[in-house]
């Protein structure tokens, strides 16, 4: 059995195949660096014989097209395992507002892709994670420069969840027949707030990071657009869960713990 992992060098990807180092995994990547990479490109149909050959089963980012699916499959792969994301699941009535098209939008990028995969007739499993704890690590580069974190809709929470929960997941949906068919949307365990966020990383590395509140009117439209304005704003969008802790048997990853993690990267 060969797995070979789309989007291997994305937060998901990089857990998901040091999960299965022992399984020998292969890396999809257009920069091929570590021990399990090997060339390959979405957009270069002339580099996939070589990346599928004797695959049996894919971890797919959701930035693939019919092509590659049909692909994949004709060479042989006979489970698909889907990142997909928690918008794909989402009933969205289009009220006008900018967040409700591009949810809507979101949501029809992601079940495209799953249909394709469904189309094959392969085994097929979707987990579709909520809001990604590792959108913080935008934050990074000013914590270390100033020591300040600057947002606006500061008591804003969402259950942001680890990339490692995301990635046991898959990988439980890669190795055994257990999921086989089902969609999982998979959260953190609790809403935290983008000021409780920061306290969490400040602790993380033992600094303390002060939070600056911005109004609407101070951002940048380039960096928040109307939608993400919208969802800071308090749209309860996607709440906690029990995902992860009904298929595990163990509790999701706080957000202090993806701080602890990732303390290095704010130092």
């Amino acid at each position: 059995m060969t797995i070979l992992i789309t989007g291997g060098t994305g937060n998901i990807g990089r857990c998901v195949a040091t999960l299965l180092a022992e399984h020998n995994p292969r890396v999809m990547t257009r920069q091929p660096k570590r021990k399990h990479d090997m060339y390959g490109d979405f957009e270069r149909p002339d580099t996939w014989a070589d990346v599928l050959k004797g695959v049996t089963s894919v971890y797919l980012f959701p930035f693939a097209d019919a092509k590659f699916v049909t692909a994949a499959h004709d060479a042989g792969v006979r489970r698909f395992v889907v990142h997909s994301a928690a918008a794909a699941a989402f009933a969205i009535t289009d009220d006008g507002t900018a967040l409700a098209e591009h949810l809507i939008d979101e949501r029809d990028g992601h079940r495209a892709v799953e249909a394709m995969v469904e189309a094959t007739g392969a085994e097929w499993t979707h987990v579709r994670p909520g809001l990604l704890a590792a959108n913080a690590l935008a934050w990074a580069d000013q914590i270390r420069a100033t020591g300040v974190v600057r947002e606006p809709y500061p008591n804003t929470g969402y259950p942001w969840v680890h990339e490692a929960d995301v990635a046991e997941l898959a990988v439980e949906a890669l190795l055994t027949d257990n999921h086989v068919g089902a969609a999982y949307t998979v959260t953190g365990p609790a809403n935290v707030s983008q000021i409780d966020q920061v306290r969490a990383i400040g602790a993380a590395i033992g600094r303390q990071i002060r939070f600056e509140e911005l109004s609407p009117d101070e951002v940048s439209p380039e960096v928040y657009p109307p939608w993400l304005l919208e969802l800071l704003a308090g749209t309860d969008v996607l709440p906690p869960n029990d995902t992860f802790e009904r298929l595990t048997g163990r509790e999701p990853r706080t957000f202090a713990q993806w701080a602890r993690d990732h303390a290095a990267d704010f130092r």
